[in-house]
């Protein structure tokens, strides 16, 4: 798959500058996902073009502090996220990270000045909107989808109505608020009911499966739904799809690029892609890179994912999630505009397969952040008053 055709000749991967560019790698973060956050770090660090670009580490604790953290601590800490954890480092102000900040109006040293970042947040408050208007408030680049297109993609509700607006098929679902649930939770049970059992009730805002759980009967519900709302204030809950879990990972600004397509095979006794599934036992799940499918359908999907990305305000990255049922119909289950990056997640996998390797996968979304920056950076900022079109 040749993805360089698109890129304008200053951004070409080899190019040597005269200067590293000072990466921020930003990790950790306040949800549940903290810990596989740390290990998605561990993969970007390593990946990391040292020729091109000089790694500062800086990582969030669970209470919101941001901490230096030294590369040799992150490469040493265990690969299993029961373990991970942060430095205690120095704290650092993030607002001042900008290399272009005056060091007389920051409490951080010269030293922690970078050009741009890649955060590695998962969740809330990392991949949701919150830390891109941070980073647009402090005028620094970033990997990823904008404040819009991160905010869309977290929310499985707005996502799914977004979708269907967009004529994108998705599962059948309904949205719960934690006060109308705890006001009247028979009602929510009986109305959630509707949708036939099994069915799944999901956090709105949260990845990696946390809070999700599988509901068989109609007295699990109650509980499965209490349990939801631990991680959020909205929940979704979704119809069961029988069928085959597909991926598609995409790459790209204005003219993006579908990846090959996988499948995850799950085999966990939770009897979905659950947490535990995907990083705790072994045996969970398979990855089958890429997934056994006719050329015709793989092209579906890949088109279908492509058209997801851009109806959702996304850019730079992201992993697309389809149920493929047996009748041949495909659905879109969510969208991750920053999916994993562990040594088992499937974005870097994908495009492994299709030609690009962690290094240049890396470097490529460096690039396409500078690239949107400097777009950015050209529009104007004030009017021509008393200007008009003749």
């Amino acid at each position: 798959m040749n993805i360089e055709a698109n890129r304008p000749a200053s951004l070409r991967i080899g190019q040597k500058t005269a200067q590293k560019a000072r990466v921020a790698i930003v990790y950790g973060g306040q949800s549940a996902e903290h810990e596989i956050s740390i290990l998605s770090a561990r993969y970007v660090v390593e990946a990391l073009d040292r020729k091109r670009f000089e790694p500062v580490l800086l990582g969030i604790d669970k209470q919101g502090h941001w901490l230096k953290q030294s590369e040799t601590g992150l490469l040493a800490s265990t690969r299993n996220p029961k373990d991970a954890a942060l430095e205690r480092g120095a704290p650092i102000n993030p607002l001042l990270l900008a290399a272009s900040s005056p060091s007389s109006a920051s409490s951080n040293s010269d030293d922690d000045r970078v050009e741009i970042v890649f955060p590695v947040v998962h969740g809330t408050r990392g991949e949701d909107g919150a830390m891109q208007g941070l980073l647009e408030l402090a005028g620094i680049p970033y990997v990823g989808s904008g404040v819009l297109g991160s905010a869309i993609g977290m929310d499985k509700d707005i996502t799914k109505r977004l979708l269907i607006e967009a004529g994108i098929p998705v599962a059948r679902f309904m949205t719960f608020r934690k006060h109308e649930f705890a006001a009247h939770p028979l009602t929510t049970c009986r109305k959630a009911a509707c949708l036939g059992f099994p069915l799944f009730a999901k956090p709105a805002n949260l990845g990696s499966s946390v809070g999700v759980s599988k509901v068989s009967t109609r007295k699990q519900l109650n509980a499965a739904l209490a349990y939801a709302f631990q991680f959020d204030d909205k929940v979704i809950v979704e119809e069961r799809i029988v069928g085959r879990e597909i991926e598609c990972a995409i790459l790209g600004g204005e003219k993006p690029h579908a990846s090959a397509v996988g499948e995850i095979v799950v085999n966990s006794r939770d009897g979905f892609y659950s947490y535990a599934a995907k990083y705790l036992d072994p045996d969970g799940a398979r990855l089958d890179v890429p997934a056994q499918l006719d050329r015709t359908t793989t092209a579906r999907v890949q088109r279908l994912a492509l058209r997801a990305f851009q109806a959702l305000e996304c850019y730079g990255l992201a992993r697309v999630d389809f149920f493929l049922t047996p009748n041949g119909s495909i659905l879109v289950n969510e969208i991750n505009t920053l999916p994993g990056f562990t040594a088992i997640s499937m974005y870097p996998k994908l495009w492994e397969k299709s030609g690009v390797a962690g290094a240049e996968l890396v470097t490529r979304l460096l690039e396409l952040a500078l690239a949107r920056h400097k777009c950015r950076e050209e529009r104007r900022m004030s009017p021509d008053y008393g200007a008009g079109i003749e």
